[in-house]
């Protein structure tokens, strides 16, 4: 069997089983008391009804900027414009693995539950990014007792095309060790959390791996993007009653198998940047060239969710490389409202643009229906929504 052959085997398999085991486990749980996971203060998260019956709440969200969730008066400002601002129906915060999983198997989830005491009182919703790559190399990325032997040392440095200096570090995801610590660490979450009202969305930052520091082999490549495929089944295998996502850019040779996959369990769609003329990501029927990620969300209206972001390096120029122009922010609504179809939309809380985008977010076109003039339809691979 050759390398292709084997990458495609594999994801055959997992496209094969996971909507039978997404389902069989979403059966489980809210058959069994261990879905009434215990918050931080002792009381109860009340169960859902049925299987696949998510919680749904398309319209504006703020993402909240570094260390933002941590300082006390940054929040009292956010939920005070969350308060004055009804087309934001809440907040997209990042949350590390090693905040989250301090020491092997003890999990820390203190920070999230404060966050979703907090937002409950203002009747805003919390989504979740779990941030399984840096854009630094300062930053940890996994907790300590990963960066051993057994997990190959658990990260890679990667960078840019054509540089050799390190630009952040990514999982070793092709490592199945790895994987299954990822996993645990989704399980416990999805046990504590899934039935909380007002926990609306978990996933994954981008697909991107960056091309890495130490040369990687085709199939540790092709592993990579099998298990970062199967962390998606795991998430919806978890959260049966919450919105997960996949965060998808490149490369454009793995899109079609990742999206595929999304597709096939119901998990949402969704893109680290909002950039209307980046070449890579609208790319769309060129012989010989894989289409780009944009392509792909005119065709999965209505069937997935639809979940672009707004960066802060979006709301300066339209493409990566600033040859494009400097956008206003109804540009940007529209991009992803009318090119991406979306459900949600995540606007950075950028301290140069937040005010533009909250005088946006007031005018009549967002305030006439509760998603902010986006798409809320409920989409097909649900069984139902919860408002």
């Amino acid at each position: 069997m050759t390398k292709q052959e084997r990458f495609k085997s594999g994801l055959n398999w997992i496209l094969k089983y996971s909507a039978f085991i997404v389902l069989l486990v979403a059966l489980f749980q809210n058959c069994s008391s261990s879905l009434n996971s215990e918050s931080s203060d002792g009381g109860a998260y009340q169960t859902l009804e049925k299987p696949n019956r998510v919680k749904w709440h398309p319209g504006h969200y703020y993402t909240l900027m570094k260390l933002g969730k941590y300082s006390a008066s940054y929040l009292e400002q956010v939920y005070k414009e969350l308060d004055a601002t009804p087309a934001l129906r809440g907040v997209q915060v990042r949350f590390d693995w090693p905040t989250l999983e301090p020491t092997e198997g003890n999990y820390d989830f203190s920070s999230i539950d404060q966050l979703l005491n907090q937002l409950q009182v203002h009747e805003k919703r919390l989504i979740i990014l779990l941030q399984l790559r840096t854009f630094d190399t300062v930053t940890p990325l996994v907790p300590s007792y990963l960066m051993t032997d057994f997990y190959e040392g658990g990260v890679f440095l990667y960078t840019g095309s054509g540089s050799t200096t390190p630009k952040g570090s990514n999982l070793k995801l092709w490592n199945n060790n790895v994987r299954d610590r990822l996993t645990s660490l989704i399980k416990a979450l999805g046990l504590h959390l899934n039935s909380h009202p007002y926990l609306e969305g978990i996933g994954i930052t981008e697909s991107a791996m960056g091309t890495s520091i130490e040369p990687t082999t085709v199939d540790q490549e092709n592993e990579y993007y099998i298990n970062l495929l199967n962390a998606n089944v795991e998430l919806r295998r978890y959260f049966p009653n919450t919105l997960t996502y996949q965060f998808t850019n490149f490369p454009r040779s793995q899109l079609k198998d990742l999206i595929d996959g999304l597709e096939s369990i119901g998990a949402a769609l969704g893109g680290p940047d909002i950039l209307p003329d980046e070449p890579g990501l609208n790319v769309v029927n060129q012989p010989n060239m894989p289409d780009g990620v944009y392509s792909y969300y005119p065709k999965l209206s209505g069937v997935i969710p639809l979940v672009p972001s707004i960066q802060p390096t979006n709301y300066v120029n339209t493409s990566h490389d600033g040859t494009g122009h400097a956008p206003t922010v109804q540009e940007l609504l529209d991009f992803g409202k009318n090119n991406l179809k979306a459900n949600y939309l995540f606007w950075t809380r950028d301290p140069d643009y937040y005010l533009d985008v909250l005088q946006l977010l007031k005018s009549s076109a967002q305030t006439a229906n509760p998603e902010g003039g986006l798409d809320g339809r409920c989409p097909s691979s649900f069984t139902s929504c919860v408002n």
